[in-house]
């Protein structure tokens, strides 16, 4: 199904609808600040086993996921002096943060290393999801593939992936640009891959 969204100026009736889908235990599509995502709640593990093999995830690579502000990280990831200060200067925007993971996340969804990648995307329909859902959201790219072309319209993506999720968020055209990867987990900031965002506060 393809709901219609202002991407600008949200209507939250809309976006209730959307996150009853989420919390019945969809995979819902939506987009972001680097382009259109898939996911689902946080805690619901029979969706987050659904986006697994929608992906063709190994258990050992753990999703990201979306957190509202600074503070709901806080609940989920442990936050060093140090990272607290570059998260503050440079959220929200298209960063992905490696953090400690706190004992909240679920074991899936956490690294080996128990670390966790976060992110507070700088895009109104993808916050106000999250703010009303009041979980973070789990977050990959849409395409199935690895060597597949990145989709950019969401009618485009409805007709590619439409019938194996439960709802795509038309947010007009996105044109998707990887966010850029930050490791925080140490005294000292790395980065793991250029994106989108300046990567100078890091080096």
């Amino acid at each position: 199904m393809l709901l219609e969204i202002n991407s600008t100026n949200p209507q939250q009736r809309l976006i209730d609808r959307a996150v009853r889908s989420l919390k019945s235990g969809s995979v819902i599509c939506y987009p972001t600040d680097t382009g259109y995502g898939i996911g689902c709640d946080l805690f619901n593990q029979k969706a987050i086993k659904q986006l697994m093999q929608l992906k063709k995830r190994p258990k050992q690579k753990p999703f990201s996921f979306m957190c509202s502000d600074l503070s709901h990280i806080s609940r989920y990831a442990h936050v060093s002096n140090t990272a607290y200060r570059l998260l503050k200067k440079n959220l929200p925007g298209p960063y992905t943060f490696v953090l400690p993971g706190t004992k909240l996340v679920p074991k899936v969804m956490a690294t080996k290393q128990k670390t966790v990648g976060i992110r507070v995307v700088d895009h109104p329909i993808s916050r106000l999801l999250i703010e009303t859902l009041e979980n973070p959201i789990v977050n990959t790219s849409v395409e199935l593939d690895d060597d597949e072309s990145p989709l950019a319209d969401p009618y485009e993506i409805d007709q590619y992936i439409g019938n194996r999720i439960d709802l795509v968020i038309d947010g007009g055209t996105i044109y998707p640009d990887p966010s850029s990867v930050i490791d925080l987990t140490s005294d000292y900031p790395e980065i793991l891959r250029e994106g989108k965002g300046d990567v100078s506060p890091f080096r």
